[in-house]
């Protein structure tokens, strides 16, 4: 059975995008840390991360940098958390969170809800910040 991500992949389930290319998607947590959270998936279906091949691994981390990249740009934080837990979900998912502290990458405090005209306005700031860099195909 596809994961939910896998269905976000194919656009049966809606999300707010940030960055794809042909192999990878960058989407906004809609119960996030905090504001401008991300998730980083590769297109291929696989559960646990050191279970991808070599070169998928390394592309997933080269894009998950991209986008950290263009996020730091778009959201004011020191700098961007980066997590792979991945038991919620099971399809290989990369957390990245703006931080000012510790304390925002905790994933047992509270999660924001931010509304959808949030959320698509964090989506563009964070899409105008990445399409200065260059995102591999």
């Amino acid at each position: 059975m596809p994961s939910i991500f896998s269905k976000i992949i194919s656009g049966e389930i809606t999300a707010h995008r940030v960055a794809e290319s042909k192999d990878y998607l960058a989407f906004l947590d809609i119960q996030p840390l905090s504001v401008g959270h991300v998730l980083v998936v590769p297109k291929k279906e696989v559960d646990y991360i050191f279970d991808l091949d070599d070169d998928t691994y390394t592309g997933l981390m080269n894009f998950a940098k991209t986008v950290a990249r263009g996020l730091k740009k778009a959201v004011s934080c020191i700098k961007v958390g980066v997590a792979v837990i991945g038991l919620e979900v099971p399809h290989v998912h990369i957390h990245l969170i703006p931080m000012n502290q510790v304390g925002d990458m905790n994933f047992s405090k509270e999660k924001l809800k931010p509304s959808n005209e949030e959320l698509t306005t964090i989506a563009e700031k964070i899409r105008l910040a990445i399409t200065h860099q260059v995102i591999t195909p």
